[in-house]
């Protein structure tokens, strides 16, 4: 059976022990752990540190391990989302030893699961990042595969505004990158982070890939996203997607949920589905976020 579980992104100022608190008095089963590096980070919903890894002994891992345990709440995954092909070296130095680190203590903390970007070179074309993907990720997944650690790719193309221009910062959004991401580079360690959302704002099938790709769904992400058609007509679909569409909490927006939970029960998903609230709406307080994510828990419990 899937486990429902929250993404902590949406609570960055709560400590650790605050959001297992809080996911377990709502009756989560499971929490998507985010561990970026220390420090702030420009784009909204990143650069959340609710288990830091630089320096994590061992007696603290099973600290975390156990506060989680005793209040019925597993970890589904050590959550980091940067570009690890970007154009600056530096940047993508960074993003592969953190991600390096996190592969370490995933599977020291027994989680074995890493949910990220792929990233992309947003200068480069198509054929030219999937050269340099297998340069850059060929030895991440060759460490994950050592350490017994998933990877789980999430399908968000990164591109919403001008500064995300021309090609994005993820190249993995489609089926045709996944086939040949996984073509490139074989292993059973690397697989999706699967979100409904992003093929239905790229106008896409959201339900087939999961029976295309049903070995591969490592990991789950249920969020939603309204797509406002007067604003499509006005800008076009060529524009920057923020100009006519925004994220909302499931059941808000267009993803047909009903269908999307009924695809996975077809193709026997057992594991985690997390929540990822970034819903504007529900932002304006503390107290806001959090009825945000009890909507989001209720109405997602019905299918689950």
């Amino acid at each position: 059976m899937m486990k429902l579980g929250l993404v902590s992104a949406i609570l960055p100022d709560f400590t650790f022990e605050q959001v297992i608190d809080y996911a377990a008095s709502v009756g989560f089963s499971c929490v998507e752990v985010c561990c970026w590096p220390k420090g702030k980070a420009a784009r909204r919903y990143a650069g959340i540190t609710h288990i830091d890894v630089d320096g994590l002994t061992r007696e603290r891992m099973d600290a975390y391990l156990q506060y989680a345990k005793e209040r019925g709440v597993a970890i589904s995954s050590l959550g980091y989302y940067p570009n690890p092909m970007d154009a600056d070296p530096e940047t993508r130095r960074v993003a592969a030893e953190h991600l390096s680190a996190l592969i370490d203590v995933s599977a020291e903390m027994g989680v074995n699961m890493v949910t990220t970007f792929i990233g992309k070179d947003k200068r480069k074309t198509v054929e030219e990042n999937l050269e340099l993907y297998e340069e850059i990720w060929t030895p991440i997944i060759r460490h994950a595969e050592e350490k017994k650690v998933r990877i789980g790719i999430e399908n968000c193309p990164m591109y919403y505004t001008k500064d995300e221009f021309p090609g994005g910062n993820n190249l993995a959004s489609t089926p045709y990158i996944w086939k040949e991401m996984f073509r490139r580079i074989p292993s059973d360690y690397l697989g999706l982070n699967f979100d409904p959302s992003h093929p239905y704002l790229l106008m896409s099938d959201y339900i087939q890939p999961l029976y295309d790709f049903k070995d591969k769904i490592f990991h789950v992400h249920f969020k939603d996203i309204k797509i406002y058609r007067d604003k499509l007509n006005e800008y076009g679909a060529f524009s920057y997607p923020s100009l006519w569409h925004s994220p909302k909490l499931p059941g808000l927006g267009g993803v047909d949920f009903a269908a999307f939970c009924s695809a996975l029960n077809d193709i026997r998903y057992n594991g985690y589905a997390c929540i990822e609230v970034e819903d504007r709406a529900f932002e304006s307080s503390i107290e806001d976020v959090k009825k945000g994510i009890e909507q989001s828990y209720r109405y997602m419990r019905q299918f689950m």
